[in-house]
């Protein structure tokens, strides 16, 4: 559970993923989890704010969300999910997935590049902090 819970704390991002300067849950789901979550990220040199709204599923563990309203975002959706390793208990595999359409075209280099960077950001930042808690 060590993952989740670090993809659950939203408002400790900032410490741990490159982009995201600032997060701040402003709805809370009826669990007392973050429902709406809002980010403030630098994204391709300059400042980008948006704000998700999240849901969680179980069996496997699953958090996923949808794009409310973003100033440069059309689309930003996406999920995690958590699963056991067989024969590994004290492993998780991390799957993810993030769908992005912005408001104005990129360039296909510097898409990419970004797109990488949000993937390296997800999966081996996110390893990183929750080893790092142990």
């Amino acid at each position: 559970g060590n993952c989740f819970d670090v993809a659950l704390d939203f408002e400790r991002y900032p410490e741990w993923a490159a982009d995201i300067k600032e997060s701040r849950v402003v709805v809370l789901d009826d669990e007392g989890r973050g429902g709406e979550v809002e980010f403030r990220a630098a994204a391709m040199g300059r400042s980008s704010s948006y704000r998700l709204r999240d849901n969680y599923g179980s069996n496997p563990l699953r958090l996923s969300w949808r794009l409310v309203h973003g100033d440069l975002e059309r689309t930003l959706d996406g999920e995690y999910v958590f699963a056991p390793v067989d024969g590994d208990p004290g492993s998780t595999a991390v799957s993810y997935e993030l769908t992005v359409e912005l408001k104005v075209p990129l360039p296909g280099f510097v898409r990419r590049r970004a797109e990488a960077k949000i993937i390296h950001t997800a999966l081996d930042d996110l390893k990183r902090r929750a080893e790092a808690l142990g």
